[in-house]
């Protein structure tokens, strides 16, 4: 069976994998594991892949879609590391066949492979009839990568530490735009852009508390207007192509916000409704054909 066909069959186990979107994020210090000290705003995007299993004894996974070529070498895919981490923590656990449909591009900022690594925990939970609250899904999603804990609930969270610590949140749902431009942003290179030594602590970055963050759709775009993501400077030194990007959002109509998710290179715009978005989403894609974009909702 082909892994799109898997995706489509009632009889596998199916999940979405839904974009992760930064829609804050500040850089508090780096901590003596070398671990940078983060704290975030976390949305879901309606877009996403998607991951089917089909439960067995032996763990395989096959790709496909748009980035299925990208997702790198099986035993390096973070879907297949979450399964052997959970297995590593439950004895005797069913695993099987993975189909992933890969629908986001690959390294963009948006926790692809984190969101892929979570559905496969919560595939896997469902396969052998574990509590989704089970803690040893947690403690494998902390060992699989820093943005798998948030991705496990896939719910809008403010993110501290890691990414290990979160505080639910109740957003309003806002229309989105996606857009990458299809340009390398190397991660590793914008983390140490900062500069940071291991243990150092930066003074000045503040974020608001949960309970600071307004309920209403647009005083809230004004508040988070108002704290950065701390990686975008130096992403858009790094790939000054990134500046056309923003500017090409800025120019939508009715954009109430315009940044970088993660550390980079996809641009996003919040608008009022998905139907301010897919209006901004047509006047990106006539303009630059060559990017990546989609409209969509997050909330």
């Amino acid at each position: 069976m082909s892994p799109s066909h898997a995706i489509l069959d009632p009889s596998v186990l199916r999940e979405r994998a839904p974009a992760k979107v930064n829609l804050t994020l500040r850089v508090l210090g780096r901590r003596v594991d070398g671990y940078h000290e983060l704290v975030s705003v976390v949305g879901f995007a309606g877009t996403g892949d998607r991951l089917a299993l089909r439960p067995g004894p032996a763990l395989a996974l096959e790709a496909s879609g748009p980035g299925a070529e990208a997702t790198g070498p099986e035993g390096d895919n973070l879907v297949v590391r979450a399964a052997q981490a959970l297995a590593a923590r439950v004895p005797g656990l069913r695993l099987g066949r993975f189909f992933l449909d890969k629908r986001l591009p690959v390294a963009a900022g948006l926790g692809g492979g984190s969101a892929d690594a979570a559905a496969a925990l919560r595939l896997l939970a469902r396969a052998n009839g574990l509590d989704p609250a089970d803690p040893r899904l947690s403690a494998a999603a902390e060992a699989t990568g820093s943005d798998v804990p948030v991705c496990l609930p896939g719910q809008a969270s403010l993110m501290r530490g890691r990414g290990e610590r979160l505080e639910r949140l109740a957003l309003p749902r806002f229309g989105l735009l996606l857009v990458n431009p299809r340009l390398p942003v190397p991660t590793g290179r914008v983390f140490a852009a900062l500069g940071l030594a291991a243990g150092q602590t930066l003074a000045g970055p503040q974020h608001p508390a949960a309970s600071a963050l307004e309920p209403e759709r647009e005083r809230l775009a004004r508040r988070l207007a108002t704290v950065p993501n701390d990686l975008e400077p130096a992403a858009r030194r790094l790939v000054p192509g990134l500046d056309a990007v923003a500017a090409a959002l800025a120019e939508t109509p009715g954009v109430l916000l315009v940044r970088m998710s993660g550390s980079g290179g996809t641009f996003f715009g919040l608008y009022p409704d998905c139907r301010a978005a897919a209006a901004a989403g047509k006047i990106v894609a006539a303009r630059r054909p060559d990017w990546w974009v989609k409209p969509t909702v997050i909330g």
